[in-house]
């Protein structure tokens, strides 16, 4: 049995969704084990509303939460009964092989290297989500967690990212690019320019060189490497971009009673593609890099992302990712 900590308590929806996602996962798998932490009584209320085997779910009180807009250090020092904080002590004590939260992003990512601690080797834990393209998924890699990146970070990121994206995703030799203003290598800022040559002599990855912007939902490649405020970017214009298409797609399906008679045409066969637009179903961000894993979802995050979330971690722990990341990263890199 797999052991996965769930923040009963972070995010805009918990613990209603967060605690459905936790049922749905256990219905559709029997090898996991999952702890919900948080406020026991309002827990269980939202427990009882469903049927699951009860051996698979229990709850770990903890009276404090973290609230987003709360100091991330000071929330992590000061709240140690918080659903979030007893949830990475399980992860470091070796209780639990996983957490997931939806709270504080901060938070998460303060308490992820200050609780759980990082890998021996490991510069700085990147946040890494899966972005769906028109080729399947892509990796992006930081999108969150270190702003001010160094070149040997970036290349640490790319050997991560490709081990991940390898035995998790499953695609074999993934291509790693650098994300870039143009596809020439002298092309930059000071940060890709110093970057660029450390990739493409790294041994153990496929660097294809820079990819702009316009080409990452292209498919263009399987690892996109940049430093956190770039990837943030990215992310946050990709998701604000695919809500609007789909929204101004459904709005002009609507608009006439000819286009509405050529919705319910087309309307399985447009539902099933911008089903793979969807985000939710790849599930959260892994804080790679750290002796535990730690999966930070959206703030807002409904059921089902809870749920691929939590299904994610079981992959990331029959594979052994960590292992592989320890292997990969040579002596040198030792911090």
């Amino acid at each position: 049995m797999i052991k996965i900590v769930v923040d009963a308590m972070g995010g805009d929806n918990a613990p209603g969704e967060i605690v459905k996602g936790a049922v749905d996962a256990v219905n559709e798998r029997e090898d996991i084990f999952i702890c919900l932490t948080g406020r026991e009584e309002a827990v269980a209320r939202e427990l009882k509303k469903y049927t699951f085997r009860q051996e698979q779910i229990e709850i770990k009180n903890a009276t404090e939460i973290i609230d987003t807009g709360e100091p991330p250090v000071n929330a992590i020092r000061k709240k140690k009964d918080s659903s979030m904080v007893v949830g990475m002590n399980l992860v470091k004590n070796g209780e639990a092989d996983a957490f997931v939260s939806a709270g504080s992003s901060g938070a998460l990512l303060v308490g992820g290297q200050v609780l759980v601690g990082r890998l021996k080797g490991v510069e700085r834990p990147p946040l890494a989500p899966l972005i769906p393209t028109e080729k399947g998924v892509s990796l992006l890699i930081d999108c969150g967690a270190n702003v001010d990146a160094r070149p040997s970070h970036l290349v640490q990121f790319a050997k991560m990212g490709s081990i991940y994206m390898e035995h998790v995703v499953g695609i074999q030799n993934p291509r790693v690019a650098i994300v870039n203003i143009g596809a020439e290598e002298e092309k930059g800022n000071a940060l890709v320019k110093e970057t660029y040559p450390l990739l493409k002599e790294c041994p153990g990855i496929r660097f294809i060189g820079s990819i702009e912007a316009r080409e990452i939902p292209h498919g263009g490649a399987d690892v996109i490497v940049c430093e956190a405020f770039v990837g943030n970017v990215i992310l946050k214009l990709y998701e604000g971009v695919g809500a609007t298409l789909i929204s101004m797609v459904k709005k002009g399906l609507m608009s006439s009673f000819r286009s509405k008679m050529g919705a319910l045409l087309i309307k399985p066969a447009l539902k099933e593609t911008l089903k793979s637009f969807d985000a939710t179903q790849y599930g959260g961000a892994p804080l790679l890099g750290l002796k535990g894993l730690v999966v930070k979802t959206h703030g807002n995050s409904t059921a089902n992302e809870i749920k691929n979330s939590i299904l994610q971690c079981i992959s990331f722990k029959e594979q052994g990712i960590n292992d592989k990341i320890k292997e990969c990263l040579t002596p040198e890199e030792n911090i």
